[in-house]
């Protein structure tokens, strides 16, 4: 598996993105190295991952359909809806295999997930997922009360070197709270749900199918 030259991906993001983006974008790679080298993860394909988990963010909404379209990559209604925030991703992971050339299906799926999560996701995908919520640019967690959400933030920085699962529930948790009163893609209750009945199996609950 060859991976694309991150000095090229470092340039490439640096001219296709916003000033603010590209800060961000930095800061999820580098943050999802970190996280790889603490869990033993491949830290060429997180960095990889997190150069790439934005690439077509500051592409027009159309232009990201049209992508998708083009590779015959299957939307849901939400994510095709006006001023959607989850369209990126999925036409990320479109642009991240024909344009930059990744083959790897971690990285790809790092890359389609990092807005929702899924059920039973790879290491790689947890990474890319939590980098993206915590990466230093990141001041406040998705929680009423900015002082609060910052408390909350530096919480959950600290549980993702410690248990990286502990941390996406309790980052799925707080984005599902953040949302209640606005429309919830399936997806992200569908990943909260799965590991919300993983911690209850590694406690012994019982849960009812």
């Amino acid at each position: 598996m060859k991976l694309p030259e991150l000095a090229w991906l470092r340039k490439q993001m640096k001219k296709e993105l916003e000033p603010a983006r590209y800060e961000h974008t930095l800061g999820v790679a580098y943050t999802a190295a970190n996280l790889a080298t603490v869990h033993g993860a491949d830290v060429q394909k997180a960095l990889t991952a997190g150069m790439l988990h934005d690439c077509t963010k500051c592409l027009s909404h159309k232009k990201q359909l049209i992508l998708c379209d083009k590779h015959q990559f299957a939307l849901s209604e939400m994510e095709r809806a006006e001023g959607s925030p989850l369209l990126h991703a999925k036409s990320g992971c479109v642009q991240a295999r024909v344009k930059y050339g990744v083959t790897d299906e971690d990285i790809l799926n790092a890359i389609c997930y990092h807005t929702t999560g899924r059920p039973d996701m790879s290491l790689l995908e947890k990474i890319i997922y939590t980098a993206d919520y915590l990466e230093p640019g990141r001041r406040h967690a998705k929680r009423t009360g900015r002082e609060e959400a910052g408390d909350r933030l530096t919480q959950i920085r600290r549980e993702a070197f410690r248990d990286i699962d502990e941390a996406l529930r309790d980052i799925l948790s707080d984005t599902l709270a953040y949302l209640e009163n606005k429309k919830i893609d399936l997806m992200t209750k569908s990943t909260y749900d799965f590991y919300m009945r993983m911690q209850g199996k590694d406690r012994g609950d019982t849960y009812e199918q």
